[in-house]
């Protein structure tokens, strides 16, 4: 079946404070983990799921993030001259990812906002959202397995995962009526409730395939707290005017825009790497044996 899901929209504008003083000059989205960017692994999550273009959604400063997915004529040059052909195609190959439109949101005004941003290079086409700070490990890429969910049912879907009761403050919580034992249809969207009042531990995790009516209900969406668009109230109105299903995803989500997260992504990735796993098995026991002591 052809993928209908071309455009992927990537919000790429926050400042990336919880990663002071390294965001100070760097963009939170081009911290590695381990050797690659965290937005790298996003954009090709995206590209694996079939994708051909992404929109990046940025802000002032940020110009490194378009910068890593163009080509690099100098650098490529010098490594084939020093008979790096290896690491030169490397570099040539995140320009080969799919094509890359930045678009500024010049004021932070919510993630809502910064996916209406998004809207003159969209068009009214199907697209996917995906978070820069939720990295997912899985077998299908689960922007995928979303895909495969919208062209099925032709209906918009955000990706969910469960949490723990104490921990529905930090997300976008859904409520609804279960079709079989991965999806919902929903019918209600929280974002951030306090435990006693969420409509269930069903969290999104930062991963959308929306349709293009979505930024009308963006448009209609009244700012929240601190003059904010949030795309949970947004998803709100899309659900009560048209149909919008969750599915829970295969895969694991780590949180890379939080410290704890970040070193957990990069613990999983480099455990994952032959080069890599013996030596870090071998620093862990290090380290673990002198805290010990």
């Amino acid at each position: 079946m052809k993928n209908i899901v071309r455009t992927a929209v990537i919000p790429a504008a926050g400042l990336g404070t919880r990663f002071l003083p390294a965001t100070k000059s760097i963009p939170k989205e081009m911290i590695p983990i381990v050797d690659v960017p965290m937005i790298q692994h996003i954009v090709e999550e995206a590209a694996r799921s079939g994708v051909t273009r992404v929109v990046l959604i940025t802000a002032r400063h940020k110009e490194a993030i378009e910068n890593h997915f163009d080509f690099n004529p100098e650098l490529e040059a010098f490594l084939d001259d020093k008979g790096k052909k290896e690491l030169a195609e490397l570099s040539r190959s995140l320009g080969r990812l799919c094509q890359v439109i930045a678009i500024r949101q010049k004021n932070p005004m919510g993630l809502g906002h910064a996916v209406l941003c998004a809207e003159p290079a969209v068009g009214s086409e199907p697209f996917a959202v995906l978070l820069g700070d939720d990295l997912i490990d899985s077998d299908v890429p689960c922007t995928q397995q979303l895909m495969d969910i919208y062209q099925r049912e032709s209906a918009s879907v955000v990706g969910v995962m469960q949490v723990p009761p104490s921990e529905v403050n930090k997300y976008g919580i859904i409520g609804g009526k279960p079709i079989n034992t991965k999806t919902w249809h929903v019918q209600q969207l929280v974002e951030k409730p306090a435990p006693e009042s969420s409509p269930s531990c069903w969290a999104i995790p930062g991963r959308y395939v929306l349709e293009p009516q979505v930024f009308d209900c963006i448009k209609r969406t009244k700012p929240g707290r601190g003059g904010e668009i949030q795309l949970t109230d947004a998803l709100q109105l899309l659900a009560q005017e048209r149909r919008l299903l969750a599915y829970a995803f295969d895969g694991v989500r780590y949180d890379t825009g939080d410290r704890l997260g970040f070193i957990d992504a990069t613990l999983a990735f480099a455990l994952k790497r032959s080069d890599l796993r013996s030596g870090v098995v071998v620093l862990l026991q290090k380290h673990l044996n002198k805290n010990r002591n």
